[in-house]
This record gives structure tokens, sequence and C-alpha cells, in this order.
């Protein structure tokens, strides 16, 4: 299935789907180390989201959540993706922190609204750019 997505980073990746139930706050509910999910309220507490492509309805929280996914990508266990139920511009600023500073990419879309079930899929491949306009997510 390939549906067209907002670009809002650039860039390729692929991965293992993984769509959270709820909302995430990069600062304080992820640790950049493990790259797990250590909010102790959020239902999917303790999943990895290294080399995943994170579907998240939306991001929550402080803007310091930017510096936590730039982090992540300097240390190499961040998402390879993240789709966006919504825009969120703290998220899509990490991304871009990310490739600047440490040249990792991690691109970050949006579905614009309401993001796709998974069924049964067992891959996943976000291609983005923004300055063509165009922007698809691949389940597989």
């Amino acid at each position: 299935m390939r549906l067209p997505v907002r670009p809002l980073t650039p860039g390729t990746a692929t991965g293992a789907p993984l769509r959270l139930r709820e909302s995430l706050s990069f600062w304080g509910g992820f640790d950049a180390e493990t790259g797990a999910i250590i909010d102790a309220h959020h239902p999917q507490r303790g999943e990895v989201l290294t080399g995943r492509v994170l579907l998240l309805p939306a991001g929550r929280g402080s803007s310091s959540g930017s510096a936590l996914l730039a982090e992540a990508l300097r240390l190499g266990t961040a998402p390879a993706a993240i789709v966006l139920g919504r825009v969120d511009e703290i998220i899509a600023l990490g991304a871009v922190v990310g490739e600047e500073l440490y040249g990792r990419l991690c691109p970050v879309v949006s579905a614009e609204g309401d993001l796709p079930e998974l069924g049964a899929s067992t891959i996943a491949t976000v291609r983005s750019d923004p300055d063509a306009g165009r922007g698809e997510l691949e389940l597989g």
C-alpha cells in the first residue's frame, strides 16, 4: 500500500513499522541512549524505536524534545523515519538539527490526519522530498 504524505524533512528510510497508540514526548518519554520509550504512563513503554519507521499520532511536550531526537541521531538510536498524524515542528526541527550537526537523516512526514493501520505490514519505507513537495509512505 502506498500513501501520499506531506514531506517535512528530506530523506528515504526503510524499517519495521511501529504505530504508537498515544502521542510521545521525546523529552522525558524517550531514552536517547537506548532508543526506548521510558514514559511510565505510555502504553508502549519499553518499545525500542531504533531503526523503526515510527507512526506517531503527535508529539507531546517540551521544545527540548528536538534536542533528544538530535542526540538519538548522533548516537544511532533514533527511529529510521517518523510519520506524524499531524505536523509537529519540534520533531521536524530535531531531524533537521541531527542532519546539520551529525550528517544523519531521519525523514519526517505528516499523514495529515489519521495514521494508517499496519495490518500485516512488516516493512515500511518513507520517501520525503520537501523541495519537490513529494512524500510517500509505503507499507508492505
